[in-house]
């Protein structure tokens, strides 16, 4: 896999995760909404042209770091991250 940077991007109580790909111009995005100590996955976006390089799978394992090191939980309202959270159950601990 090419290199792949995560960003994180917040304005008040909705943010986004973006996923930059080393060879490519599109964005994958995880978008959120917080509310009571939750931040709830609400999309996970990748763009075909960089599809298939498990680009969503690496922007739910920076929302599960974040989640850890910042203290809230995750709920998974996107089918993606909720199928994601099944396949980890090492990741029950961050799910809200």
């Amino acid at each position: 896999m090419v290199g792949v940077t995560i960003t994180k991007h917040e304005t008040g109580s909705t943010g986004e995760y973006h996923a930059h790909v080393a060879d490519s111009d599109h964005i994958g995005r995880l978008t959120w909404t917080a509310r009571g100590g939750v931040h709830y996955a609400e999309h996970t976006l990748v763009p075909q042209e960089i599809g298939g390089r498990g680009v969503a799978g690496r922007l739910v394992e920076a929302m599960v770091a974040d989640a850890r090191e910042n203290g809230f939980k995750i709920g998974p309202m996107c089918s993606y991250v909720a199928v994601a959270f099944q396949r980890h159950p090492e990741w029950a601990d961050v799910k809200g």
